[in-house]
């Protein structure tokens, strides 16, 4: 039973690698036998998605979680024991400072609340650490682009978490748009959004999230529309609707809906909210045909159709593909399909601070990314 579900597994990986070879050679190596250079990995922010992350590296062949960075001792003694990692490559907040010193670990991914991204990655930088850091990278593009000039500064690289620029089923729907398959591409919606719990938690405080559904769920559609369409916007407009300003304090949004304008005529019409349950779907239509998605970015497995028939590519845990693939970057300078780098970031930066704009305004925004 053994030998036939490895042989499953390797024949479903290996589908997966052809079907992202016509994109880049990045995606052949993480899936297939490797004996190449590993990329050591600590992880700073034990929570939930953290948790996720490390579960998945453990099928990565060019990746290995080797350290933990928590303010809490006893999730850093959890993980020692549940992930093998050496007490010597665990650190608290107040004292990672001291990976500069250790060989060990190459980069740290950063998995914390929005609001500390900024500091945490211009600090690993400055250890001479590469960096990886969850979406949304920063506040706003300010922010996005001094942890850009500090990692620039520093010679590492910055990457950012944005799985779905690995994911099968989307690269397959980027081939066709790229093959000119759909035609002129007309409109793109984007839909994200579900009811969010807890009150307390940090995505409800300003100060850690730096807005509200918008930058938690919303940057998917944002993001999903750059490489669907496959433009940058020219013009945003955005409308914002609070039903329970207890739970959405000042600055937290929870529904925002916007539209995006591109360069070629394409329009985009997005909606992102933490009040409707069931929204997680991507719509891409052009002159010769179409691609819809749904779900489209959640954690899989991603289901879509076009025009010719239902997507088939195999399902492989986002995390772990992303984690090779960002391995290959880092260590063989290999290319993303879709980037992943800082500057890919600051961009959704800047629509995210058009959008809020033109929420308070009333107003459509320019863009200039």
């Amino acid at each position: 039973m053994n030998t036939r579900r490895n042989f499953l597994q390797q024949l479903a990986a290996s589908a997966l690698a052809i079907q992202l070879q016509p994109l880049t050679s990045l995606a052949k190596a993480p899936f297939l036998s490797y004996d190449g250079p590993t990329l050591r990995v600590a992880i700073m922010g034990l929570g939930s998605y953290g948790n996720r992350v490390a579960e998945a590296m453990k099928d990565c062949k060019k990746a290995k979680l080797v350290g933990a960075i928590s303010g809490t001792p006893s999730k850093l003694k959890d993980w020692q024991s549940k992930y093998g990692i050496a007490e010597k490559n665990c650190y608290s907040y107040e004292t990672y400072d001291q990976i500069k010193n250790n060989p060990e670990i190459d980069v740290v991914y950063i998995t914390t609340p929005n609001a500390l991204h900024h500091d945490q990655v211009i600090k690993v930088a400055s250890l001479g650490k590469h960096v990886i850091c969850e979406k949304p990278m920063a506040l706003n593009a300010k922010e996005g682009q001094e942890m850009v000039d500090a990692c620039k500064k520093a010679k590492v690289h910055l990457l950012v978490g944005y799985r779905m620029h690995f994911e099968a089923k989307t690269l397959e729907v980027i081939r066709m748009r790229n093959a000119g398959e759909f035609g002129k591409i007309l409109f793109f919606q984007g839909q994200c959004g579900f009811r969010i719990g807890d009150p307390t938690q940090w995505r409800l405080n300003k100060q850690l999230a730096g807005g509200g559904s918008l930058m938690d769920i919303g940057i998917y559609a944002i993001n999903g529309s750059r490489y669907m369409v496959g433009e940058e916007p020219v013009w945003v407009t955005a409308q914002e609707t609070k039903t329970d300003p207890v739970k959405f304090k000042e600055g937290v949004d929870e529904t925002i809906q916007f539209q995006l304008g591109f360069p070629s005529g394409a329009v985009a019409s997005c909606l992102s909210t933490y009040s409707m349950n069931n929204l997680d779907r991507f719509f891409l239509n052009g002159e010769k045909g179409f691609a819809e998605m749904q779900p489209s970015t959640g954690y899989g497995p991603i289901k879509g159709r076009t025009n010719k028939g239902e997507l088939t590519q195999p399902h492989v845990t986002h995390q772990t593909v992303q984690m090779d693939a960002m391995a290959g970057i880092i260590l063989e300078g290999q290319q993303a399909p879709v980037p992943v780098n800082g500057e890919e970031a600051v961009k959704d930066l800047k629509i995210i601070d058009a959008i809020y704009k033109a929420t308070k305004t009333g107003e459509k925004v320019m863009l200039k990314l």
